[in-house]
């Protein structure tokens, strides 16, 4: 457990230039586990602070990649017997 918390501990202090490369679920993951180790309470004012910068980081990587994902979502098109023809921007709104 010690040393769980120890790598945790070197995962959290790391530089926030890596949150670019992590996937969706990856950073998801890793913020979830901040909101845990948060909510708990048994983390150091400093440690804390630190931690919360790089979930901040995380959650505008999760919502850019969501951004993303929706923009890339599209409709299927059909012509006037049901057969697809193609697709085209889903309008969301």
């Amino acid at each position: 457990m010690a040393q769980r918390n120890n790598q945790a501990s070197q995962n959290d202090n790391r530089d926030n230039g890596d949150v670019g490369q992590l996937s969706f679920e990856r950073a998801i993951e890793e913020l979830e586990s901040i909101v845990k180790r948060l909510e708990e309470g048994k983390v150091p004012l400093e440690e804390s602070v630190a931690i919360y910068e790089r979930g901040e980081v995380l959650k505008r990587h999760c919502e850019d990649l969501l951004r993303q994902a929706e923009a890339r979502v599209q409709k299927i098109t059909l012509d006037a017997a049901g057969n697809p023809t193609g697709t085209e921007p889903l309008d969301v709104e």
